[in-house]
């Protein structure tokens, strides 16, 4: 079952829940393919939320993410990454963990590899 169609919608209508077993994580899942896990989601890091303990995330699918507001801190790469910066990982990129010292809020993409 692909992605459900939907016009405008106030996306404050979908509840926040956790994600990733990680404290201070929580997503707001705005379209989601069940059989696939294609997806549309905010994610949002409550401040001083630390991703360590998850280690670097990688993952079979495409991913491209916008920073909305605040900061993530990539500690692998040792840079932080701030409001109006995107990414566009390739499937199997390894990327994070983060720490997320001011909370950050971001927009994300998800979406199946070619065969």
């Amino acid at each position: 079952m692909p992605k459900a169609e939907r016009e405008f919608f106030p996306a404050d209508e979908v509840d926040w829940t956790p994600s990733g077993g990680v404290a201070g994580l929580s997503e707001r899942i705005l379209a989601l393919d069940p059989e696939t896990g294609v997806a549309s989601r905010m994610l949002r890091f409550g401040p001083g939320t630390n991703t360590s303990a998850a280690g670097p995330q990688v993952h079979a699918f495409w991913e491209e993410v916008y920073i909305l507001e605040g900061s993530l801190h990539d500690l692998t790469l040792k840079r932080a990454f701030t409001a109006g910066m995107y990414a566009c990982r390739p499937p199997g990129m390894p990327h994070g963990p983060w720490v997320a010292p001011d909370g950050c809020l971001t927009f994300e993409v998800r979406y199946a590899a070619r065969g």
